[in-house]
């Protein structure tokens, strides 16, 4: 496992679960390069609401507009990394909201084995 602590980067891509790659759905084929290209790790989350450019709400609440809920996928790791994957993802982003932010790794590591 490779280690990664101290100042990292956070990349985070913001989309609608309704998105699609090449029949699939946008976060598996992200999630593939992600993983294809050596990243720490990746981490999908799922949102109960959200609205974007479209200004169209979104919510589980709502039956019918349950549809395009938000996806946010979050990858930390080192800037020379990132930098390297960024061009890899552009091809796919297309209705996205990408952003980056300093990250501070304090651990990342496995279960630590039992004594």
């Amino acid at each position: 496992m490779r280690r990664i602590e101290g100042e990292q980067v956070l990349l985070r891509l913001i989309f609608s679960e309704s998105e699609h790659q090449r029949h699939q759905p946008l976060f598996r084929s992200i999630l593939e390069l992600l993983r294809a290209e050596g990243m720490a790790g990746s981490t999908i989350i799922k949102g109960v609401a959200g609205f974007g450019h479209g200004r169209d709400i979104h919510t589980i609440n709502i039956e019918i507009a349950s549809t395009g809920l938000p996806l946010i996928v979050e990858v930390v790791d080192s800037q020379a990394r990132i930098d390297r994957v960024l061009p890899k993802l552009e091809p796919l982003m297309q209705n996205v909201l990408i952003t980056m932010e300093r990250a501070h790794v304090i651990r990342y590591a496995s279960r630590e084995p039992a004594s």
